[in-house]
C-alpha cells in the first residue's frame, strides 16, 4: 500500500496569517530568508527588520503548536541567494510532492516559484489569497469592457457587495465619500490634538535580528535605534485597539496635512501589521465601522479610512495584477533623470524633503501625502526615472510590497502609466505645501517665487514640468485650468524658469544621484 502524499505549504514573509485559505490543507510548512529578498532593492534595515523578525515570531509561533516547520535562516547551508534556489534545494532532498502557496503579492516571487517546483518535479498549487475583500477574477470581471478603472467606482461596487457604511441599499451620511471633508490644514499652532503613539519595545527575537541586520546589512539605509513596529499578532491588534480608541475620530479633517516633525500625526501605522497579514483588512474595517455606528468617531473619520482600506488597497492590487509583467516597464513621459542622492540623506536645503526622508529613514514611515505630494512629487517634477522612484519607496518602508507600493508609485504618484490610475498627473508648486503644511516657514526657499534667487525648486519645476508637457497634456480636460496658466506666463518667464530648471537637473546630475 503507497503511502500518503506529503503536502509542503509555503508561507512567504508578507503571509503570516493561519487564517488563510492555504492554511486549510497541508503536512509542513517551509519559510525561508533569503539575501535577495533585502538586496534586489536595497531594502532599508527597518524593513529588512520587520520582515524577519516578524516571520521568526510567526515561525516560533509555529513550533509551539507543534507544526512541521521547516524554516531557513540567512546564513543556513547550503548558500542560497533566491527564494527559488532556497526551495528547489530543499524540494530536491526532501520526500514532499506537491506545494502549495497563497497567491504571492509579487509577480517576481511567483515566477521564482514556479521555475523551482518545475524544476524540482513538484506540482505548485496556487491558493486564492482570501485575506481581500475581492479575488484576482472579480477585478478582471470589473475592469472588463472599461476604457478606465477609476477607484471610486470599484469602491462603490466593494461597498455594497459587502454592506460595509450602507444603510438600506444607500451609503450613511448620504454620501459614498467624504473626501472633500478630509483635505483641512493645521492652523498656525499646528495639530490640536495628538495621541502618545502605542510603542512595541523589541523582545528578545527581534534584538537578535536587529543585532543580524546591523551586522550583516551595514551599509544599507536606515537606523534600528529606534524600531518599535508591532512584530506579532497580538502587538497588532493592540495598536488596532489604540487607533480605534484613539487617533480615529481625529483622522478625517486633517488626513492630508502634514507638520514638520510630527511623523505619525493622526494616522493609524496599521499598513505594516495589515500587509504583514498580522491583521486581516476585515477586522480592521469592521472596527472603524463600528466605532462610527457607536458614535465614538465622525463619518468623515470612518469613512476616509475605510475608503484606503477596502477601496485604494483593493483596487491598487487589482491594478497590480491585472496589468503586471509589463506595468513595471511603464514611462508614459519618458523620465530619465537620476534619483536625487538626498533621497537617501535628507542632506538638502528643501525642508519639506530634508523633514520627510529623514523621518523615514529613522521609521520607515511617511504617511501618503508625503509620499505622494513631497517627495513623490518632486520626482515627478524633476523627471526622474520611474523604475528609480519605485526603487526607492520598495527600499525604505516598512509597509512596501511590490503590489501595493508599484501601482501608487508608478501610476498614481509619477504618472508614468499615462493615465491607468490617475485621471491626471498629480503636480502641484510649492503653494500647495505651504497651504497644507509648516515646512516652508523656516525654509530658505519661497514658494511663491518660480525663478531667480531663492525660487522654490518645487515651483521652479512644477512651471517648466508644465511646459515641457504642455503638447501632451493638452487634451487631458482634468489639466486645462493649469495649463491656461501656463499660457499666463511670458516667454521670458518661461525662458528663466526652464533655465532654472536645467540648472536644478544639472546640479542633481552632478551630485551623483542614483
Amino acid at each position: 500500500m503507497s503511502s500518503k502524499k506529503r503536502s509542503l505549504l509555503v508561507v512567504l514573509g508578507d503571509q503570516l496569517s493561519d487564517r488563510l485559505k492555504a492554511f486549510s490543507s497541508f503536512d509542513a510548512i517551509w519559510m525561508a530568508e533569503v539575501t535577495a529578498e533585502s538586496t534586489h532593492v536595497w531594502s532599508s534595515k527597518i524593513r529588512i527588520a520587520l520582515f524577519l523578525s516578524a516571520m521568526r515570531h510567526f515561525a516560533e509561533d509555529l513550533r509551539k503548536r507543534k507544526v512541521e516547520l521547516h524554516y531557513r535562516r540567512l546564513d543556513d547551508e547550503p548558500r542560497c541567494e533566491t527564494l527559488g534556489e532556497a526551495l528547489q534545494a530543499f524540494l530536491e532532498e526532501s520526500d514532499f510532492e506537491s506545494v502549495r502557496v497563497t497567491q504571492p503579492g509579487d509577480w517576481r516571487v511567483l515566477e521564482e516559484l514556479k521555475a523551482a517546483c518545475e524544476a524540482a518535479g513538484r506540482d505548485l498549487e496556487v491558493v486564492e489569497d482570501d485575506s481581500f475583500y475581492a479575488t484576482l477574477e472579480e477585478f478582471s470581471q470589473h475592469a472588463e469592457g472599461r476604457k478606465q478603472l477609476r477607484m471610486e467606482y470599484f469602491y462603490r461596487e466593494m461597498r455594497k457587495t459587502h454592506g460595509v457604511l450602507m444603510e438600506d441599499g444607500e451609503p450613511v451620511g448620504g454620501k459614498w465619500n467624504f473626501d472633500a471633508s478630509n483635505r483641512k490644514a493645521f492652523g498656525k499652532e499646528g495639530p490640536e490634538r495628538l495621541f502618545p503613539r502605542q510603542r512595541f519595545e523589541p523582545g528578545e527575537i527581534t534584538r537578535e535580528v536587529i543585532q543580524m541586520v546591523d551586522t550583516k546589512f551595514s551599509e544599507h539605509p536606515g537606523d534600528l535605534e529606534h524600531f518599535d513596529w508591532p512584530v506579532t499578532r497580538a502587538d497588532a491588534l493592540r495598536a488596532l485597539e489604540s487607533f480605534i480608541q484613539g487617533e480615529l475620530a481625529q483622522f478625517g479633517a486633517h488626513q492630508d496635512a502634514m507638520w514638520m516633525g510630527e511623523p505619525y500625526l493622526n494616522h493609524s501605522l496599521l499598513s505594516s501589521s495589515i500587509n504583514l497579514k498580522l491583521l486581516d483588512p476585515k477586522e480592521v474595517v469592521a472596527a472603524a465601522e463600528q466605532a462610527y455606528r457607536d458614535g465614538k468617531v465622525p463619518i468623515e473619520s470612518a469613512e476616509g479610512f475605510i475608503r484606503q482600506i477596502l477601496g485604494w488597497r483593493e483596487y491598487v492590487r487589482g491594478i497590480y495584477w491585472e496589468y503586471m509583467p509589463g506595468y513595471l516597464q511603464r514611462n508614459e513621459l519618458e523620465a530619465q533623470e537620476p534619483l536625487p542622492e538626498f533621497y537617501w540623506s535628507g542632506d538638502t536645503e528643501m525642508s519639506c524633503i530634508r523633514d520627510v526622508v529623514t523621518q523615514t529613514m529613522k521609521h520607515g514611515y511617511a504617511h501618503h501625502i508625503q509620499r505622494l505630494m513631497v517627495t513623490g512629487l518632486y520626482g515627478l517634477l524633476l523627471g526622474v526615472d520611474p523604475k528609480a522612484m519605485h526603487d526607492w519607496y520598495l527600499s525604505v518602508y516598512v509597509d512596501a510590497v511590490e503590489w501595493v507600493e508599484l501601482p501608487n508609485t508608478l501610476g498614481m504618484s509619477q504618472y508614468a502609466d499615462g493615465g491607468v490610475m490617475g485621471s491626471k498627473p498629480y503636480v502641484a508648486s510649492g503653494k500647495y505645501i505651504k497651504r497644507m503644511s509648516n515646512y516652508c516657514e523656516k525654509c530658505r526657499f519661497d514658494p511663491d517665487k518660480r525663478s531667480g534667487e531663492g525660487a522654490c525648486p518645487f515651483t521652479v519645476l512644477y512651471w517648466d514640468f508644465l511646459a515641457r508637457h504642455e503638447e501632451s497634456l493638452s487634451g487631458n480636460p482634468r489639466m486645462s485650468m493649469q495649463l491656461r496658466n501656463l499660457k499666463r506666463l511670458s516667454t521670458d518667464d518661461v525662458n528663466e524658469i526652464r533655465k532654472a530648471a536645467k540648472g536644478i537637473r544639472e546640479a542633481n546630475r552632478a551630485a551623483g544621484g542614483s
